[in-house]
């Protein structure tokens, strides 16, 4: 730990001792607040006016004392004010114990508003409270805290430190608010299905295992919650989703954190052409509320949000961008196809056709749709869950949702044919027998249940996360979850590390 650091925390401890000898609680039970610093700011005529008496609370960001007076800035939830103290308001004895106080402590401000002679508005303090006194200064004190993986891993400094953050994630709580209204005015019902479950599945990842000891059973961590929403279809809740969290344990990236949240949905008597033209809706609707705009700026150019999105099929996409049309190769081909492009080792161990046309599209053909653009009508081997294409065997009336470069929804019509359904989980099991670890396994009572009769539905799942991220700007999945999965540190922190 460097010497100045040090000092700074013998000189709080110090403090904090001096505050307690003077009989002074450095960490009470309550204040009643009156206002947020937002409510002084555009209040403050009405306020000033009637000579109103407020209180606020919050964190002191900065400290400027001027002999007899002291000008500092305390920061809450909605944003910050300035406070003037004076030692003719207070007396001596309060004057010199606001001394005692530091950047970074949590204070309670009593007092009229005024303005400066420079026009800031400001609360004359004729009365405070210590609230928790602060024994580490806070990042400013370094020149803020700059360092991307410390602010994921101390995210609460991130927040002081960095005010822009919390808009994020007041977006993040809007945007999630902004699909349940959207939802719930179309007739949706929201409920909750299991995290712990006997046999996962919904899609192909490989999931997290535990273990429960009251039933000595090995359960795993969802990663979807389709299977069981569609249960409830069958029980006849026609329009029903889930906002919750999801868990797969594969690769992070800036897409992809391993614990993330997912919405889905599925609506009775409808199929995947009804789902385009409604996420076409739900995205314009979202996006005018978020940021009043259809508008998104990327660079030097602007991403439409505007219906209708563009539409292209699966296989055509691949003759766009690949160069060939390879509706008809066989698992051989495009192999070769693959080890040409410099996308697998010969060595490499991968199951079926349908995983090297997932590799194909994610490394050559996805990133090319950067205007919104539904690729329609996946291969069958990628769709166990999707109905059969009503005029092409070969394919799945499944759709994918691309904005810049990146997926943002996957949706189709429902399978609901139990011994389509049973051939399909079938052909997963002997993926999963030949190691293919993110394939599908079979859910018997899941077939129980759809041979009781599950009506024609659509369903769609969507990353949240991802959505956020497009409508905030945000570069990276960890800007958007307060608290991303990180890789251990390599040793226990010192003080000096834990203090930016």
């Amino acid at each position: 730990m460097n010497e100045e650091l040090s000092e700074i925390l013998r000189n709080r401890r110090i403090k904090l001792k001096q505050l307690q000898a003077l009989n002074i609680n450095p960490f009470p039970y309550r204040f009643e607040r009156t206002h947020l610093s937002s409510q002084v700011v555009s209040s403050f005529e009405l306020l000033e006016s009637s000579a109103t008496t407020v209180k606020i609370a919050g964190r002191i960001m900065s400290i400027r004392s001027h002999g007899k007076t002291v000008f500092a800035h305390i920061r809450d939830f909605d944003g910050a004010v300035q406070v003037y103290v004076r030692k003719d308001d207070l007396g001596v004895e309060l004057f010199e114990q606001f001394n005692l106080l530091d950047m970074g402590d949590i204070v309670g401000i009593e007092g009229t508003v005024f303005k400066t002679r420079t026009g800031e508005i400001t609360i004359r303090v004729s009365r405070y409270q210590l609230l928790a006194k602060s024994l580490r200064p806070m990042p400013e004190k370094w020149h803020g805290l700059q360092d991307k993986e410390l602010r994921y891993r101390r995210r609460y400094l991130d927040l002081i430190a960095n005010p822009e953050v919390l808009e994020v994630f007041k977006a993040r709580t809007k945007i999630v608010n902004l699909i349940r209204k959207f939802l719930d005015q179309r007739g949706f019902l929201e409920v909750e299905s299991p995290i712990l479950q006997l046999i996962y599945g919904g899609t192909n990842a490989r999931p997290f295992t535990t273990h429960l000891n009251a039933l000595d059973l090995d359960l795993y961590l969802r990663i979807a919650d389709e299977l069981y929403l569609k249960r409830l279809l069958i029980g006849g809740i026609e329009k029903v989703y889930e906002i919750g969290k999801d868990f797969r344990n594969e690769g992070m990236d800036r897409n992809h954190n391993p614990e993330f949240t997912m919405l889905e949905f599925y609506w009775a008597y409808a199929d995947y052409n009804d789902l385009i033209t409604m996420i076409e809706d739900m995205y314009l609707s979202i996006s005018s509320e978020v940021l009043d705009s259809q508008k998104l700026l990327r660079g030097d150019g602007e991403i439409s949000l505007t219906p209708p999105f563009k539409r292209v099929q699966y296989f055509e996409a691949f003759r766009q961008h690949l160069g060939v049309d390879v509706i008809d190769y066989d698992e051989t081909k495009l192999r070769a196809v693959a080890i040409d492009k410099g996308l697998i080792r010969d060595d490499s161990a991968i199951f079926g056709r349908g995983a090297y046309l997932d590799i194909i599209s994610k490394d050559i053909v996805e990133h090319h749709f950067i205007q919104p653009t539904f690729v329609v009508d996946y291969p069958i081997e990628l769709s166990p869950l999707a109905k059969r294409h009503r005029s092409d065997p070969r394919l799945a009336e499944r759709f994918e949702l691309f904005i810049d470069g990146v997926e943002f929804g996957n949706g189709f019509s429902e399978l609901n044919d139990p011994d389509d359904q049973r051939a399909r989980f079938d052909a997963q099991r002997a993926r999963l027998e030949r190691g293919d670890l993110e394939a599908h396994p079979v859910d018997e009572d899941f077939l129980f249940a759809m041979e009781h009769g599950m009506p024609p539905a659509a369903g769609f799942g969507l990353g949240v996360d991802r959505l956020i991220m497009l409508l905030t700007g945000a570069h990276s999945i960890r800007d958007v979850i307060f608290f991303p999965i990180m890789r251990p540190e390599a040793a226990s922190p010192s003080l000096e590390r834990n203090v930016p």
